[in-house]
């Protein structure tokens, strides 16, 4: 009898350090608005600013996807598949220690039911200072709304380069 209750105290203070861990960050992912903005945010920061990588790990549902695509050396577009952490571990340092602020420009939007579709175009700047982007491109963003959050499934992009501009209509006006 008394394992099994101290079974049930376990379990309890478990399910009570989830339910407080999750309201810690449910602000940021209340709306898609909201959720999108943190996503550009969380990545974005100085050189030698540190990441809120907890945060960037609690926007994604399990087993979701980061997934960036460019040509490789013989002009053949590749894609790599990342899970959040992957990307922590493979661009994490590289953000800290060269500065990097991703910024929306222009946002379309496509929902149905629970599930969203976001093509969302970006300008990326070393500094939040300057004032010319070193990269542009469309994060291809699919998300979740579970009810309660909006939940980023997978993210999928590739950079602006002279052969392929991004169309004018998924830049602002």
């Amino acid at each position: 009898m008394k394992l099994k209750l101290l079974s049930l105290v376990c379990l309890f203070s478990v399910l009570v350090s989830f339910s407080q861990d999750d309201s810690k960050y449910l602000d940021k992912v209340k709306d898609l608005d909201i959720t999108i903005e943190t996503l550009y945010g969380v990545i974005s920061g100085e050189k030698g600013e540190e990441r809120n990588w907890e945060l960037f790990n609690y926007l994604f549902k399990p087993n979701a996807k980061l997934i960036p695509s460019g040509k490789d050396q013989t002009g053949t577009y590749r894609v790599r598949y990342m899970s959040p952490q992957d990307y922590i571990d493979t661009s994490g340092k590289w953000l800290v220690d060269n500065g990097f602020y991703e910024q929306e420009i222009h946002r379309a939007t496509q929902t149905f039911g629970n599930i969203t579709q976001v093509f969302s175009t970006y300008e990326a700047f070393r500094s939040k200072s300057d004032t010319e982007p070193f990269m542009r491109g469309i994060n291809s963003i699919q998300l979740l709304n579970d009810g309660k959050r909006w939940w980023i499934v997978n993210i999928y992009w590739t950079q602006e380069s002279k052969e392929n501009p991004i169309p004018k209509e998924y830049l602002p006006d």
